[in-house]
This record gives structure tokens, C-alpha cells and sequence, in this order.
């Protein structure tokens, strides 16, 4: 094993692991671990055998496996940034609900609050 092999396989446990440690702290969902988790396991995979990223290349017609790499961790970025998406947007209309919910129950309390006072006076 190679120096820059060995450093890509530290690299990729010292992911999973503080994945764990965040998981376990409760600062990241389980949801978001699976994908993180599955991206530590092809980073410890492709360090651990780098001929395979060399024979998918092949088999897929790609000349450089670099460019292979790049292209999959872009296709990956994309996917992330459009999930986000969607949950920003997702949270983006539970919290107007939310406001509006806030807004019906504050109308009800002054109204509830006058109808107090005029009945009291």
C-alpha cells in the first residue's frame, strides 16, 4: 500500500468515524447519515482497491479515471444540493403555516382578551 493510499484510507475512517460521533451526539439525522456513510464506505473502497475505479473507467469508455471520479462527485453535489432544496423548501412552508397558525391564536387571545374586559367593565 502506498503512501497516498494509506492517506486516503486514514482520511476516509476518520470520516465514518466522526459520522458516528455525530450521529450519536444527535447533530446529524439519520437520514443524512445513510448518505454520508455510504460516500465514507466508496472513498475507503476505491482507496483500499484504486484498480477498480480504473476497470469501472474502462468498462464505461472514460480514458482518464480521474475525469470518472470527478464526473461522479459532481453527479453527487448535484443530488445533495437538490435534496436540500427540497427540504429548505419543505421547511420554508411548514414555517409560514406556523406563522400564520401564530397569527389566527394571537386574533383569538386579544378577542378573547377584549370580550374579558368588556364583560369585567
Amino acid at each position: 500500500m502506498t503512501t497516498a493510499e494509506l492517506f486516503f484510507v486514514l482520511v476516509s475512517a476518520g470520516v465514518v468515524l466522526l459520522l458516528f460521533r455525530l450521529l450519536r451526539a444527535g447533530k446529524l439525522r439519520e437520514k443524512y447519515a445513510a448518505l454520508w456513510a455510504l460516500i465514507g464506505t466508496a472513498i475507503v473502497v476505491l482507496s483500499v482497491a484504486p484498480g477498480l475505479l480504473e476497470s469501472v473507467s474502462r468498462v464505461l469508455g472514460v480514458q482518464i479515471p480521474s475525469n470518472l471520479l470527478f464526473f461522479l462527485a459532481i453527479l453527487l453535489l448535484l443530488a445533495v444540493c437538490l435534496h436540500l432544496s427540497l427540504e429548505i423548501s419543505k421547511l420554508e412552508d411548514e414555517t409560514r403555516i406556523l406563522a400564520e397558525e401564530v397569527a389566527i391564536l394571537r386574533l383569538q387571545q386579544e378577542s378573547f382578551a377584549r370580550r374579558e374586559d368588556a364583560t369585567d367593565g
